[in-house]
């Protein structure tokens, strides 16, 4: 297996202890032990789910401060479609370009822009790939994360484009070069991200080798930030917004799927929602669908954990964006397919496998089955496991013990309390 990177990780001081968070985690992948929270981070698909229902605050997500900009002689920012539906009242999306160039950005590159270019290469990819039917979209790494550890089967089914925001580092970077005349190394390209998940897939690419992004800013930071710069930006607005109703609309559930000119898709946003439908496709109830479009958070990208608007609002704040805009800016040429395919495969990671071999995990999963009869199948999480089922397997895996469970632990101390009562009677 791989290594694994996660951004999303525990402020220990903070952790009260609470089971909050392992019972949210829709990979298992928190456990409580001696009144900590610990992350499994093989399980960990970044979703973020811990820290939207950690009560405490004890969960966050790595990103860089906005001090990486001084790093490099030229920053780009990359701004994801989700970013315009954080603002109350806007009307105009460059008025939120142009503040970022007063808050210290030499230039700004839309991630809309390459996403108008991804709906024309996926439209193109389903007419030639009908075998692959239905394909499911790699545009949430944390979707294509859960995909790889738990439905193997999909993988096959996975689109095989880059994300739109690695092909707009890419050509941010093109482009920053080209006008500057200054290597690579000398210019910065930021992205402004939703989701811990984006985080990660810059740490830990996927379908490609490397990321052309440098660093990663929270939404929720940059919002703070841009704020007056936006007021004092509203004479002086630059015309710099190159993206249209399609590249807009990818910022909601829905929306990608939306630029597909095809009403045989499936969209889906939350979780569990994922979680149900990769279930279902994996049992073969999809079969009919071209498309699927899944995002692991509720209303799309603009539910991310590193926003800070109501993600529904937002997704209302996008649809009257996009009215005065044209369908489409951005089509495809021969330079930019080329750098669109995935040069790396996604591969099948068994991070959940509990034995070495087959003997071995037959083995395993009969102890595990004969401990879920000892226990009483309440799936309290006293234990600090999310469930019976789990709690039984991290036994198997040498990590926990059945006096862990309080109700096997009470049993024990009955027994060994009505022996010593019979000890004492005796004497």
């Amino acid at each position: 297996m791989g290594e694994f990177y996660n951004s999303v990780y525990l402020k220990e001081d903070l952790c009260m202890g609470c089971i909050n968070c392992i019972k949210r985690c829709p990979t298992q992948a928190i456990r409580v032990r001696n009144g900590k929270a610990k992350i499994t981070k093989e399980f960990c698909i970044d979703c973020g789910e811990c820290i939207r229902i950690c009560p405490h605050h004890a969960k966050e997500a790595t990103y860089d401060s906005p001090d990486i900009m001084n790093q490099f002689q030229y920053v780009v920012a990359l701004t994801a479609p989700s970013f315009y539906g954080q603002f109350n009242n806007l009307d105009d999306i460059n008025i939120v370009l142009t503040a970022l160039k007063k808050m210290g950005f030499d230039d700004v590159y839309e991630v809309a822009k390459e996403a108008e270019i991804v709906s024309e290469l996926t439209r193109r990819y389903l007419a030639e790939n009908e075998e692959k039917w239905p394909v499911i979209s790699t545009a949430c790494p944390t979707v294509v994360r859960l995909i790889q550890i738990r439905f193997p089967n999909l993988i096959d089914h996975l689109l095989p484009i880059s994300a739109p925001v690695d092909l707009a580092a890419v050509n941010a970077r093109k482009k920053a070069m080209k006008e500057t005349g200054l290597p690579s190394d000398k210019i910065g390209v930021i992205f402004i991200s939703p989701c811990p998940a984006k985080v990660t897939a810059v740490k830990s690419p996927i379908g490609i080798k490397n990321s052309e992004i440098d660093g990663v800013l929270a939404m929720k930071e940059v919002y703070t930030i841009l704020l007056p710069h936006m007021k004092n930006s509203i004479d002086q607005v630059e015309d710099l917004s190159r993206s249209g109703r399609i590249g807009i609309g990818w910022g909601g559930s829905g929306g990608e799927a939306g630029a597909l000119l095809t009403d045989n898709y499936l969209a889906a946003d939350g979780i569990e929602n994922v979680i149900r439908v990769l279930d279902d496709l994996e049992d073969q109830k999809f079969e009919q669908l071209e498309f699927i479009e899944l995002n692991a958070c509720s209303g799309g990208c603009v539910g991310g954990v590193l926003t800070v608007e109501n993600p529904y609002v937002a997704k209302v704040r996008l649809k009257r964006l996009r009215k005065s805009l044209p369908v489409a800016c951005n089509h495809l040429d021969k330079e930019k397919v080329t750098d669109a395919n995935w040069t790396v495969d996604v591969k099948f990671e068994p991070v959940f496998n509990i034995g070495t071999n087959i003997r071995d995990s037959i083995n395993k999963m009969t102890r595990v089955e004969e401990l879920c009869e000892r226990f009483p199948g309440l799936d309290c999480g006293s234990c600090g496991a999310p469930t019976c089922k789990s709690l039984a397997e991290d036994i198997v895996r040498g990590v926990a013990k059945e006096g862990d469970c309080i109700h096997i632990l009470r049993d024990y101390i009955h027994k060994l309390s009505d022996e010593l009562s019979r000890l004492d009677n005796k004497n």
